[in-house]
């Protein structure tokens, strides 16, 4: 017989509500993506003791084991000891699992680690972020990617945290082969060009993606000692009203975005909606309901920006949006020999 069970209280120790009855699934943190060895089997372990063998994968790089009995909570949380000391995250009693849910996993691309392309460690940065924000029941999602690429797309999140390196360029090296001109124009936005044979940087069109450090064959160029990068804000997915995130950084520093995400939770404790489903409204239709000038007075709270730093006048988010009567519409008619 099953008993009767508090199912937000199982929420908020990470576990999901299954379709099947008497079942739950256990969703295993791992920020960045970044899972050793051991832990990775643990995971197994966990799925074949106690669900029917299989793991989900999610969409945030997290894992999620599902066909757990209700009874076996208890069993699962000691097991997941093991996973939760050895990927770092923050833990308010030993053996008792994880103690909230909200706030996502924070994601990552594979960084410097590995990559080539890469400006910075992704996955230290999500694990550096995970430990600010961590045990949190506010629904925030955060992501990290390497360059412009961005492999994580980053700007489907709240937060999206874009690498950035400013080249610099030492014409001793050079030999005028203009590679790094044309793999700009190729891969990136064409921000190199050739004045009187030296190669010229235009400043306010480059992004900084270090497309012309990787194709220089005598390493003319190289990547900043200095770390910066590109913020994406309020970028979401769901039913309602799904966008991109906004360009809103540019050239901005580490400590900088630590503290506007860190403050976030600030704003969120003032203006969350209780009332809103299980109080899980997104941050993004709260910054809609209060105006993004409230949003941003608790964001850049003591926030002190570098020198090189360009802040956006104004953030322009993309939704859907249907005209019945716009001018595609009755072209498509015309086109189709129809009458609206």
């Amino acid at each position: 017989m099953i008993r009767d069970y508090n199912m937000k209280e199982y929420k908020k120790n990470a576990f999901r509500q299954s379709k099947h009855r008497g079942e739950i699934a256990s969703r295993v943190r791992v920020p960045g993506g970044k899972i050793d060895s051991q832990s990775l089997m643990r995971v197994v372990e966990i799925a074949e003791k106690y669900g029917n063998g299989t793991i989900n994968i999610t969409s945030r790089q997290g894992f999620e084991i599902p066909h757990i009995r209700i009874e076996d909570r208890d069993k699962v949380n000691e097991e997941l000891q093991l996973i939760i000391e050895n990927t770092g995250v923050n833990q308010e009693e030993a053996g008792k699992g994880y103690p909230a849910s909200g706030t996502r996993n924070v994601g990552a691309c594979p960084g410097s680690d590995l990559c080539p392309f890469a400006c910075y460690d992704t996955k230290e940065m999500a694990a550096k972020i995970d430990k600010m924000i961590y045990p949190n029941n506010h629904h925030v999602k955060i992501a990290c990617t390497g360059c412009s690429n961005d492999c994580a797309h980053v700007r489907l999140n709240d937060f999206g945290i874009i690498g950035q390196t400013e080249p610099q360029y030492d014409p001793d090296r050079c030999i005028g082969c203009e590679q790094c001109v044309q793999y700009c124009s190729k891969r990136s936005v064409g921000a190199l060009s050739v004045v009187n044979g030296k190669i010229i940087r235009d400043t306010n069109k480059c992004i900084g993606c270090g497309v012309c450090v990787n194709y220089c064959p005598t390493r003319a160029w190289t990547r900043s000692k200095e770390k910066y990068f590109r913020l994406e804000l309020l970028g979401r997915t769901g039913k309602k009203n799904p966008r991109m995130a906004g360009d809103f950084l540019k050239w901005a520093d580490e400590e900088s975005i630590l503290k506007m995400i860190k403050n976030t939770y600030e704003y969120l404790d003032k203006y969350l909606d209780m009332a809103a489903v299980e109080a899980k409204e997104h941050i993004g239709y709260i910054v809609d309901r209060t105006g993004v000038e409230e949003f941003l007075k608790y964001a850049m709270k003591d926030v002190e920006l570098g020198p090189k730093c360009e802040m956006a006048g104004r953030i322009y988010w993309e939704g859907k949006r249907y005209d019945q009567t716009n001018e595609l519409r009755k072209s498509m008619y015309r086109f189709s020999g129809r009458e609206e």
